[in-house]
């Protein structure tokens, strides 16, 4: 069993769990959006800014935004635990798993910061 600081969870089953639990909010907040635009034939960008703007779509799109960070990470540190390796890339394994988690993280906390900018204006 693999375990590590860079892990959300603290064992594979709560990585497993996280995981799901975060497609599970991504595929609604997904219906969600697909749905106003299906009932929204001649959609305007006066209708999208109030839809968008809402207090509860932005509360929804902020969940969303965090469910989709924690995905990408879980999913990104298993690739990471699982192919950067000592046993199939010799004594650089190591460095380009940390290297590679590293990047990742900056990445996803950028676009996060990025997203409630947007999102909320700050």
């Amino acid at each position: 069993m693999v375990t590590s600081v860079t892990s959300l969870g603290k064992n594979g089953l709560y990585d497993w769990v996280i995981q799901r639990a975060t497609a599970v909010i991504l595929g609604v907040y997904f219906l969600c959006m697909m749905g106003f635009l299906i009932a929204n034939p001649d959609l305007t960008f006066d209708k999208w800014q109030a839809y968008m703007t809402s207090t509860y779509m932005r509360i929804f799109t902020l969940i969303a935004l965090v469910s989709m960070a924690a995905h990408a990470w879980v999913g990104l540190w298993t690739i990471s635990t699982d192919y950067l390796t000592t046993r199939q890339l010799g004594a650089a394994g190591t460095f380009l798993r940390i290297a590679f988690q590293a990047v990742c993280a900056l990445v996803t906390v950028v676009y996060v910061v990025w997203g409630i900018q947007i999102l909320w204006g700050i």
